[in-house]
């Protein structure tokens, strides 16, 4: 999130490529179905390394999106600059969790429950918790283990015509100080949510894009895409920066550090993610926070 704790995409024959000799091993710690995932997911990482190595972003990340007749989805793929021990507490359990979203700007309220969370959904701006969509998330930890971790958050029903949201992490150590990290957002929408996106994206989200280049304009600069590619991929990075600074300062006593490094982290892209001044952002999300 700053300068203290960024050092830059370290080389990627160092952190990204597993060896034999490291996946034999989580083959013989892990039972069958984690040692397979944390497999992959090494397997993925190495397929990925010259982007991870080499991007627009300024850290050792890749983010993508994709778009049906019924359901967006955004993921990043990133290296954390956190040891897997803490990362793997960070995103254990509910009130986790809440620490986590309610950096999100539409994020209004989370309560953390035993088994998922009661959350409201909001403009980006103040608003009464009674005047935000209210949905429910379950929450299921897939996967637990010194080697592999993987939380899914879903809910059935969400605002405007949306339905099947999933929140799902998934990660595994990279070396004795970073891991790897695996997170997807996404959800459906059918006919009624089609015409509220179209809506907003034709009138206050006219001008927002995401990240994916779509082509390059007469001087040779990136044109990103837009319309609702464009809403996902801004909200999958928001969330994923969500989880990067948590796990760096989990502490409930951190929150104030948590808001801003998440704003400042969120400021890297302002083409994309600004939306309001941080002193705005700040005063906001310490009443969120108190719900």
């Amino acid at each position: 999130m700053n300068s203290q704790r960024r050092s830059g995409p370290a080389p990627a024959n160092r952190w990204l490529k597993p060896t034999l000799a490291s996946c034999t091993m989580l083959v013989l710690l892990a039972g069958p179905a984690r040692a397979q995932d944390a497999a992959a997911l090494h397997a993925r990482f190495d397929a990925l390394q010259d982007k991870l190595a080499h991007n627009a972003y300024g850290r050792p990340l890749v983010l993508q999106s994709t778009q049906t007749s019924d359901r967006l989805e955004g993921e990043v793929y990133a290296r954390v600059d956190q040891p897997y021990a803490a990362v793997r507490k960070g995103l254990e359990g509910t009130q986790n969790w809440c620490g986590i979203l309610i950096l999100h700007l539409n994020v209004k309220m989370c309560h953390a429950l035993p088994a998922g969370l009661d959350m409201a959904l909001g403009r980006k701006y103040d608003q009464p918790v009674d005047d935000a969509y209210k949905l429910h998330f379950d929450y299921k930890p897939v996967a637990d283990g010194a080697d592999y971790l993987k939380t899914e958050l879903t809910s059935g029903d969400g605002p405007l015509g949306t339905r099947d949201y999933r929140i799902a992490v998934e990660a595994a150590p990279l070396d004795a100080a970073h891991t790897m990290l695996h997170m997807s957002y996404a959800y459906g929408f059918g006919f009624t949510a089609k015409v509220a996106m179209n809506a907003y994206l034709s009138t206050a989200g006219a001008d927002k894009v995401g990240f994916s280049v779509a082509s390059q304009d007469g001087d040779g600069k990136p044109t990103y895409v837009g319309g609702v590619r464009g809403l996902v991929e801004r909200n999958t990075m928001r969330y994923y920066l969500a989880i990067d600074d948590y796990v760096a300062a989990p502490a409930p006593a951190q929150l104030e550090q948590r808001l801003s490094s998440w704003f400042d982290a969120t400021e890297r892209y302002p083409r994309q993610l600004h939306e309001l001044e941080k002193p705005e952002y700040l005063a906001m999300k310490r009443e969120e926070a108190k719900r």
